[in-house]
C-alpha cells in the first residue's frame, strides 16, 4: 500500500488536500456547515461534488456496526453499485437518509471514491491504497476524557 499523506484543516480556506484510495488523483475538500443541508464539498479539477456532511459520522457509525473490513465499491451515479459495498450503502433507501448523500443531481456517485479519505484524514477509518478493490473498516476514536 502507498504511503498516505494530506494536509489542510477541512475549511474552505484550509480544505483537506486528499487522494483517492488508488492515490491516483488529488481532490480538495471541505465541509461547508452554513450550507442547507450542511454539505462535505468535494473539488476535482473544475467539478465540485457535495455530500450531506452527516455522511462522516453515519458512515462511521455504518462501518462501526460493520464491525469487519467493507469493499469501497466506487461508481458514477448513473452505474450501479456493487451490493455491499459503500458506495452501495450511500445511496440505499436504507441509510440514514434514505437514499443519496451526494447533493448534486449527476454528480451523486463517486461516494467511494471521496468520503473515505475524509474519514481516514479525521482518525475515523482506516482505507487500503491499493490499485483498485480497496476496502475500508472503521477505527474506534480515543476515549474523551473528562478532567
Amino acid at each position: 500500500m502507498a504511503a498516505v499523506t494530506w494536509s489542510g484543516s477541512g475549511t474552505a480556506t484550509d480544505p483537506w488536500r486528499l487522494r483517492t484510495p488508488p492515490g491516483g488523483s488529488e481532490y480538495l475538500a471541505h465541509r461547508d456547515e452554513a450550507a442547507d443541508p450542511p454539505a462535505l464539498v468535494v473539488v476535482v479539477g473544475s467539478t465540485e461534488l457535495r455530500y450531506q456532511l452527516r455522511c462522516i459520522e453515519d458512515l462511521h457509525a455504518m462501518l462501526r456496526a460493520h464491525g469487519d473490513w467493507m469493499a469501497l465499491g466506487n461508481a458514477d451515479e448513473q452505474r450501479p453499485a456493487a451490493d455491499g459495498t459503500v458506495e452501495a450503502w450511500a445511496r440505499s433507501a436504507d441509510n440514514p437518509v434514505g437514499g443519496w448523500y451526494g447533493m448534486k443531481k449527476g454528480l451523486r456517485g463517486r461516494f467511494g471514491n471521496y468520503v473515505p479519505p475524509v474519514l481516514e484524514a479525521l482518525g475515523l477509518a482506516e482505507v487500503e491504497h491499493n490499485a483498485r478493490s480497496n476496502r475500508m473498516r472503521a477505527i474506534q476514536p480515543p476515549a474523551r476524557r473528562t478532567p
